[in-house]
């Protein structure tokens, strides 16, 4: 059974994707560009709505009172591609860093465009990168909300977590608070694998980590409050869906914290 909802959940994703893009893009690139969100983010809530009522799966948000008014850097694991884009209805105007190649992509790359999202060429150096620091300070400025995944890629559920120095270049250089998010969708949506699976799950949003620290000490506090309430939701989630198959990165993780 889980095998037929998981294909039938991905071709209908696909699906409302395709549909909703073709149907709206005409008011999508009318519209004001702020004012042009509610197509991506009415979007996602459909998602959130399939994925509910054909696999089975709820989750739920705590924390929302910690997330500061104007411009933070919001900083989630990275476990599937469902947290790529499923916070995006309860914030405001948020933005990527994200690479040039996407902006190729007919009609995904123009709405990326419209949205202003700052990308950078990888293999770029020195100017290049400098541009993109200059551009991400411009957009930050007007109140907007820049979405940074400080592991770099996605990860296992439990994996050691193997954080990037760049959040905190961009922590310095920026001087906005980073709000800390722990979650593991990655339980019911693996990633690099077409099954999804039913349950419930927690997103939780930390309290903000505030401008002003030096860039080590930002880095090991964001570390510390984010992997200890992964392990607390990790337990959490493990005991209220007993029916999943965890990955090793999970079972390891759960023995290490005694909760095997």
């Amino acid at each position: 059974m889980i095998i037929l909802r998981s294909i039938l959940f991905n071709l209908v994703f696909y699906t409302n994707l395709i549909v909703q893009m073709i149907v709206l893009t005409p008011i999508y690139f009318l519209v004001p560009r702020k004012t042009a969100w509610f197509v991506p983010k009415n979007w996602v809530r459909s998602n959130h709505w399939l994925m509910e009522k054909i696999v089975g799966t709820t989750f739920e948000i705590e924390g929302l009172d910690n997330v500061p008014k104007g411009a933070y850097i919001f900083a989630p694991k990275h476990q599937s591609f469902w947290d790529a884009y499923a916070l995006l209805p309860w914030l405001d105007d948020p933005f990527y860093i994200l690479k040039r190649e996407l902006t190729w992509i007919p009609l995904f790359g123009w709405y990326i465009v419209k949205q202003r999202m700052v990308p950078v060429n990888r293999a770029a150096r020195g100017k290049a990168m400098t541009e993109v620091m200059e551009r991400t300070k411009r957009e930050m400025a007007t109140g907007r909300q820049l979405i940074i995944y400080p592991e770099g890629t996605r990860r296992p559920p439990g994996a050691p977590p193997e954080y990037k120095y760049g959040i905190a270049r961009l922590y310095r250089d920026l001087q906005v608070p980073v709000v800390p998010v722990a979650m593991h969708p990655g339980l019911f949506w693996p990633r690099r694998k077409f099954l999804r699976f039913p349950g419930h799950f927690k997103v939780r949003v930390l309290p903000p980590i505030e401008a002003g620290l030096d860039p080590d000490a930002f880095l090991a506090r964001l570390v510390e409050v984010t992997e200890a309430a992964s392990d607390e939701l990790l337990v959490e989630t493990v005991r209220a869906n007993p029916h999943l198959p965890l990955p090793p990165t999970a079972k390891q993780r759960l023995r290490e914290l005694g909760a095997a």
